[in-house]
């Protein structure tokens, strides 16, 4: 019985590449696109927003966020989005992944949009509406990760399946290039039709007022992608799988196959999967949940692995992005701010963040496409996360050296291939890895969990290190901040995070070559 429901689903498994897999790519991937994109642009609109509204009049540099309006505005999306992984990974396994999959790109289409529209003309009332806004845009691209992955691995041949759920990941690098651009774009636009001069020239003028259009056209644009691909993301049929395994509908799942796979499914094949799931009805299924032994039993060290590493990466990457300011104002690449316009800035910092996603990030993205399903999952993994501790100790012990005149250029190659091997290497693996690993009807809320697990370790990494990596000297920390351990010691126990990673990589199974159904023992019976 169990043998004949694998054969009926190893159609999926077996299936060539077609052109529907590739528009599920594109598809299933503007969530992530949007993510990126909204995430590369709040950098640039907070340091626009602080020159709107926090510019103290006679103060010798331009206004910025306070540290805690800062914190609240990143925390938040990072909230959304961990509640919205684990909410909307169990719905997807309650009523289907369809069921819910426009819910998550309307959810970022509309706000989105709000965000740009925040209302009022005073500092507290323009922020609490972003911030209300960017709340519920990370609700919905966290909805995105486990609905995505799930869909892509259940529509995947196994051949290819984590080349293809890679590339929905690596949607996230069309979204930081599309983010800079527009940045870019918007900002010459601008600063041709509303000159002005640097703020230590005249602090008053070097904020037009039109500036305030700037970053609002910029969050707004973000909704754009995933509005145009709402109305496929409507189309898409079930999974299969859900389908057969979950809903146990021969007729639909048969259907849903022949779309996917664009062959005919004959009625003596899908009278033979109404008879597989027939029989299946009658005999009791593995029917174990989240919470019993048997899970743990099973998948236990699994989820320790998946969402512990997820974790661990997440604290090592978001906590990363701190340094870029430092390091790019170390090797010119951003004027001091006060000789500089609002939209000067803003353009100079868009600029120089393109040229670090172009140098480590994007190649990353795409080198785990080409290499996952010959290379595998764990080797990639373990490599990755052995380059990062690498780098950062690279980094770390010489410090002095690497920020000392005429070595800044070293400290930039070694940045970008810490950011490329999280990208080809754990950043891309940690997300693969749950969706092919976990029982059908579990998949999307282990998956959920392993995302939301991975969402505190960027809070931890966002937050946690903007305070430790605070000079000690009290004199050098920034304004509102206390003092840390500093920059050197801060990259130390980010490659002892790495190491962690590296360690805890040895309990996540290797899928490569192997069935859903293999990986996830769907037909095993339950111990009693």
């Amino acid at each position: 019985m169990a043998g004949d429901q694998v054969h009926v689903l190893s159609a999926l498994d077996g299936a060539k590449t077609q052109w529907y897999h590739f528009t599920a790519i594109i598809v299933a991937g503007m969530g992530f696109f949007t993510d990126a994109y909204d995430l590369f642009c709040i950098s640039l609109v907070t340091k626009l927003i602080g020159r709107i509204y926090y510019t103290v009049p006679g103060s010798s540099r331009p206004g910025s966020l306070p540290p805690t309006v800062s914190a609240v505005v990143n925390g938040v999306a990072f909230v959304g989005t961990l509640s919205g992984q684990l909410f909307f990974g169990w719905l997807g396994d309650k009523v289907g992944r369809k069921s819910v999959y426009g819910m998550t790109l309307m959810l970022m289409i509309l706000c989105s949009v709000a965000s740009g529209l925040s209302f009022g003309n005073t500092p507290t009332s323009v922020m609490a509406t972003l911030c209300f806004f960017r709340f519920w845009l990370g609700f919905g691209i966290g909805g995105d990760y486990p609905l995505s992955a799930t869909i892509m691995s259940e529509y995947a041949n196994k051949r290819t399946r984590g080349a293809f759920i890679a590339a929905v990941f690596a949607m996230q690098g069309f979204g930081i290039l599309a983010g800079g651009g527009v940045a870019i774009g918007i900002t010459a636009l601008f600063r041709d039709l509303f000159p002005a001069p640097p703020y230590a020239a005249d602090p008053a003028a070097s904020t037009p007022a039109q500036a305030d259009y700037v970053w609002r056209i910029v969050l707004m644009l973000g909704a754009l992608p995933a509005a145009l691909t709402f109305y496929w993301r409507m189309k898409m049929p079930e999974t299969a799988r859900y389908t057969a395994l979950i809903a146990k509908n021969a007729e639909r799942a048969a259907a849903d196959m022949s779309k996917v796979l664009q062959v005919e499914i004959t009625k003596e094949q899908a009278g033979d999967l109404e008879t597989v799931i027939t029989i299946k009805s009658h005999t009791p299924p593995p029917s174990f949940g989240l919470f019993s032994g048997e899970f743990v039993r099973r998948h236990g060290l699994h989820l320790v692995g998946t969402a512990s590493t997820w974790l661990l990466l997440d604290i090592a990457y978001y906590s990363q992005n701190l340094f870029q300011k430092d390091i790019f104002s170390a090797i010119g690449w951003i004027p001091p701010a006060p000789t500089m316009s609002a939209l000067d800035e803003l353009f100079h910092i868009a600029r120089a963040q393109i040229l670090i996603a172009l140098c480590g990030t994007v190649p990353g993205y795409w080198f785990t496409v080409a290499f996952i399903d010959s290379v595998g999952r764990f080797k990639i993994q373990l490599m990755g996360f052995f380059m990062m501790t690498t780098f950062m100790v690279g980094l770390a012990v010489p410090y002095d050296y690497w920020t000392g005149q005429g070595h800044q250029a070293g400290f930039v190659v070694m940045y970008a291939l810490t950011f490329f091997f999280a990208n080809f290497g754990p950043n891309a693996t940690t997300f693969i890895v749950p969706a092919e690993i976990y029982p059908a009807r579990l998949r999307a809320t282990c998956h959920g969990i392993s995302a939301a697990s991975g969402k505190v370790g960027a809070i931890i990494g966002s937050f946690g290190f903007l305070y430790l990596a605070q000079s000690p000297d009290p004199a050098k920390t920034a304004h509102g901040y206390h003092p840390g351990i500093g920059v050197r010691y801060s990259l130390l126990v980010l490659a002892g995070c790495s190491l962690m990673g590296f360690l805890l990589t040895f309990l996540v199974p290797e899928p490569k070559g192997k069935s859903l159904e293999e990986m996830s023992r769907e037909t095993e019976p339950d111990h009693c």
